[in-house]
């Protein structure tokens, strides 16, 4: 199944910590974060890609031109450039229209780390989310299931602390879904997901497996401390 890679973020909080470069390009004891990613991901049998860039898309698509030699020279990869913010919904919508894409694909963030789910996600029925369980859910927001695991309500940043179950940032989604399209910017999290789940449409993919968002210095900085001991342990 093809996996879009949402890679076109401006990546303002980590500045500080990763100066000129994207997210998905910040070093991780001498590699590229994505180059990480992808490696993860093929080993859990993706082999096709599209890359969806904005801000310094041109480092990341020499990183991925780089790549079509070594990492991914067996994988079917390609990017789409946005010419302007579409945000994380507009991005897929945008790359759905523009390339022609139907059927079934996975979504993910290029700044979010999963350890496994790929198949889990991918053999869901389309809209599926993957989630996982974390001590903080207050720090992303919450998502509330039904007893089928169909998602239900979703809880805003910073509305309540403690553990919970949080959008791991891959899901299952189907081109039909962006149909109807209207080229306006749109965010996936606060716009379809909160929909799709009123419908009763979302299904949750429930994870044990490492995750983390580097989107901030203190875990992007707990990340490269894992990588560098071996991935041993949870993160």
């Amino acid at each position: 199944m093809k996996l879009l890679v949402l890679a076109g973020g401006f990546g303002t909080r980590l500045q500080s910590a990763v100066s000129g470069l994207p997210k998905a390009l910040a070093p991780v004891c001498g590699v590229p974060f994505l180059h990480l990613q992808i490696e993860n991901w093929i080993d859990q049998g993706i082999k096709s890609f599209v890359f969806l860039l904005h801000h310094q898309a041109d480092l990341i698509i020499a990183f991925l031109e780089k790549e079509q030699g070594g990492l991914l020279k067996d994988c079917e990869v390609s990017w789409i450039t946005e010419p302007v913010p579409m945000g994380t919904g507009g991005a897929l919508a945008y790359a759905v229209n523009q390339l022609g894409i139907s059927g079934g694909f996975l979504a993910t963030n290029a700044d979010t780390w999963l350890g496994t789910g790929m198949q889990d996600v991918s053999r869901a029925d389309s809209p599926a989310m993957a989630v996982v369980r974390v001590e903080n859910a207050g720090r992303y927001g919450s998502v509330q299931c039904d007893g089928k695991n169909f998602i239900t309500d979703f809880r805003e940043k910073n509305r309540e602390s403690g553990a919970g179950l949080i959008n791991a940032g891959l899901c299952h989604l189907n081109a039909a879904l962006f149909r109807n399209w209207d080229q306006v910017p749109f965010s996936l999290e606060s716009t379809s997901f909160p929909a799709w789940g009123a419908q009763g449409l979302l299904k949750a993919v429930p994870l044990q497996t490492n995750f983390i968002d580097i989107g901030i210095p203190e875990d992007y900085f707990r990340f490269c401390r894992w990588i560098k001991a071996g991935k041993i342990g949870a993160l």
